[in-house]
């Protein structure tokens, strides 16, 4: 029962998201957003999808229960659920699941983008480990981790060439590493 409830927020959070996102790329493209990426973004919905499908397959035929390290596996799930509302407040308006780019746009260097350029991708990543691995689900959690590798290698090209094509986004992070060399020469 508890792994339902559990399931049906991440669920529910889920369908949230996809709603801002829908809002998101109304307002972005009323201000001449332009999408890219279409081609694969099928891939991406499939692959999310069937996790959960495969999830609750595995943890209700499997009859699997809740790991003893439970408590581990719950703190990284809140970790990452804090990273991701980081993420996604951080960059606003400008959040999508899907590859939306507003030309000549600012690129966001707040919150956890100031350190790392795709932390919501990480935060995916992550997951898609821990909560298989919260029910004990090791088929799920290596498989999707699996699938998920792939898409992004696919995802991240895509969506950094969109990026440099419409923006400053190669200055942006070639004045960050120009800064970085500066630091290591003092």
């Amino acid at each position: 029962m508890l792994f339902y409830i559990f399931i049906s927020l991440i669920i529910g959070q889920r369908v949230l998201e996809l709603l801002i996102a829908k809002r998101n790329e109304h307002f972005l493209k009323q201000k001449g957003a332009i999408e890219f990426g279409q081609s694969h973004y099928p891939f991406i919905v499939a692959v999310h999808s069937l996790f959960f499908v495969s999830l609750i397959l595995e943890v209700t035929l499997f009859h699997k229960h809740l790991t003893p390290n439970w408590s581990i596996f719950l703190v990284l799930f809140f970790i990452a659920q804090f990273g991701r509302i980081w993420a996604l407040t951080s960059l606003g308006t400008f959040w999508n699941t899907k590859i939306i780019v507003l030309p000549e746009g600012n690129i966001v260097k707040k919150g956890p983008y100031k350190f790392v350029k795709h932390p919501n991708y990480i935060i995916v990543a992550v997951e898609l480990i821990v909560i298989p691995l919260l029910f004990q689900a090791f088929m799920t959690a290596i498989i999707f981790t699996i699938l998920n590798a792939i898409i992004l290698s696919i995802r991240i090209p895509a969506e950094e060439r969109a990026l440099k094509s419409l923006t400053e986004y190669k200055e942006a992070f070639a004045k960050e590493s120009s800064q970085i060399n500066d630091v290591k020469k003092v």
